[in-house]
């Protein structure tokens, strides 16, 4: 029992013989099991040091990558009431294709005549327009006829005001002379009186000299009521001169005044032309609102004013519909603490709702039913959901998307970041660490944003 002997006679003695060591020996489901266990611990072993691409996980939803491809809802411009349906739901329209036909439900457009008559209106102001345009032209001449009159009376007035000078100056001047003459007849009649009285000169000669005294006293008074008469003279035309300017004055202005009063209304009427101009573009264009047209090729999707005679206003939605090509797209939304850890052109893996896959999120390669795409978009603005949009579009080196996969289907998306061993994933789990930072290649090149064109068919 000690083994102390080198002789052995293990192999002389059959076991199975002996009930006691056939209680106490091992059996060989035991060293099968201990041999299962070894082998698993080795394989755990082998297996923590496995690559293991870390990750960050995301749900959100197909769209398209550009807005007009995107579901859109088409609204009234006008208000009015349906009168008919052009199309039924789930039907293949071209760009301009008519959905439906409007009435008027407003009184002042139930007129049928109302874009004539407007037009009408707009050709009669039009022409007094032109006869205000007239009128002032007319004006303006008078004007300028005023000015010229008043000019010609002014020279007239200053022609008789210079030779009223001239004429008082010659007046003066025989005034003067007068004045002399009269000096010299007094002093003669002086010393002719003295003579007379000495007894040298007779009486005739005093009286003669006394004649031509009352002569010269004649004429400097005649001259120099001549003067008088030419001051006088001067001063009404100076007056007359301003009382021609004051008058021509309150002609121009009034003139003046009408003139302005008639560009007044020229410029109300233009007002009232552009005014009609619009009205009558307005109604040219509104008559074309009447018919609901498809803005682009898309499949009607559903009705939302059903039915023949509802009434709608404007801005009321009338159906909504789905454009015919479009290019998808996934955008998921990430928190705010993993989009350090995202950029543009990193790899998405996406699972899509109705398409089946078998999916290990540490070794994408490995997956079954994963679509690849890359990231063309982050938003910079956080979402009122508290996380990060982001905008992925199909990898045109990968496996192509499938072709009835329609925007709003679910999707499961995987971004890829770094590889690391098994055990430093879990490790890193343990802890609470974030994933290593990824960084894309700075030589690569940017992905295609755009995908293959799919139609509904």
């Amino acid at each position: 029992m000690l083994n102390i002997s080198r002789i052995r006679i293990n192999a002389q003695i059959d076991n199975r013989e002996l009930q006691s060591l056939r209680q106490t020996g091992l059996s060989d489901a035991h060293r099968l099991f201990t041999r299962w266990l070894v082998g698993m611990l080795i394989a755990i072993l082998i297996f923590m040091f496995l690559p293991w691409t870390q990750n960050i996980q995301s749900k959100g939803k197909v769209t398209t990558l550009r807005p007009e491809q995107r579901p859109q809802t088409i609204h009234a411009t006008i208000a009015g009431r349906i009168e008919k349906w052009y199309v039924r739901e789930g039907q293949l329209l071209q760009k301009g294709d008519t959905i439906a036909y409007l009435s008027e439900v407003k009184t002042e457009y139930f007129d049928p005549e109302l874009a004539p008559r407007t037009a009408r209106q707009v050709d009669a102001k039009e022409g007094a327009i032109g006869a205000y345009r007239g009128k002032a032209a007319a004006l303006d001449q008078q004007v300028q006829a005023l000015r010229s009159e008043l000019t010609f009376k002014q020279s007239q007035l200053a022609n008789k005001i210079r030779q009223v000078n001239l004429k008082i100056a010659s007046d003066s001047i025989e005034v003067e002379r007068a004045r002399l003459d009269l000096e010299i007849a007094e002093r003669q009649l002086q010393r002719t009186q003295a003579l007379f009285d000495q007894g040298i000169k007779s009486l005739s000669d005093l009286e003669e000299k006394r004649l031509k005294k009352q002569e010269a006293n004649a004429k400097w008074v005649a001259a120099d009521n001549k003067l008088l008469v030419n001051r006088n003279e001067l001063a009404n035309a100076r007056l007359d001169l301003e009382t021609i300017r004051y008058e021509y004055a309150q002609k121009i202005a009034k003139t003046g005044s009408d003139r302005f009063s008639t560009l007044s209304e020229l410029y109300d009427a233009e007002a009232v032309v552009n005014k009609l101009l619009i009205d009558s573009a307005n109604y040219a264009l509104r008559s074309r609102f009447y018919y609901i047209t498809a803005p682009q090729d898309c499949y009607v999707t559903k009705a939302l004013k059903p039915g023949i005679g509802e009434t709608l206003k404007e801005g009321d939605p009338i159906v909504s519909i789905m454009p015919d090509s479009f290019d998808l797209a996934v955008e998921l939304y990430i928190k705010p603490m993993d989009l350090p850890l995202v950029d543009l052109g990193q790899e998405v893996r996406f699972i899509f709702d109705g398409w089946p896959a078998i999916v290990f999120s540490g070794w994408p390669d490995q997956s079954f039913g994963a679509f690849s795409g890359r990231i063309v978009a982050i938003d910079n603005m956080i979402s009122e959901n508290g996380a990060y949009r982001v905008l992925a579009a199909p990898d045109p080196d990968g496996k192509p998307w499938p072709q009835a996969l329609r925007p709003g289907s679910g999707a499961q998306g995987i971004a890829l970041l770094g590889r690391v061993p098994v055990w430093y994933e879990i490790w890193r789990k343990l802890n609470g660490f974030p994933p290593d930072y990824y960084r894309p290649d700075a030589t690569g090149e940017m992905p295609k944003t755009k995908a293959p064109v799919k139609s509904l068919k």
